[in-house]
């Protein structure tokens, strides 16, 4: 699964290029990929994804390190997600 699959079935290009900013309320474009499980319920390698504005970054990493939920935070690259032509 990758964040486009979010969008639903049949997103075109057009519309998995809108990907947004997951803190609630923030409509801006996302321009990070912050990767978080949690232990309690999903398997060590699973990951799941939020999207983060520049603005909204740190507040969303803070938000998943204080619950030991986050992993790693990554540039997302529209070009380089799966299924895109480049």
């Amino acid at each position: 699964m990758n964040i486009f699959d979010l969008a639903g079935g049949g997103a075109g290009p057009a519309e998995t290029a809108a990907a947004v900013c997951s803190r609630k309320g923030c409509r801006s474009g996302a321009a990070w990929q912050l990767l978080w499980n949690n232990p309690k319920i999903h398997t060590p390698e699973r990951r799941k994804i939020w999207l983060a504005c520049d603005d909204h970054r740190l507040w969303l990493e803070d938000y998943l390190q204080t619950r030991a939920l986050w992993k790693e935070t990554v540039p997302l690259d529209l070009a380089a997600a799966p299924g895109r032509d480049s």
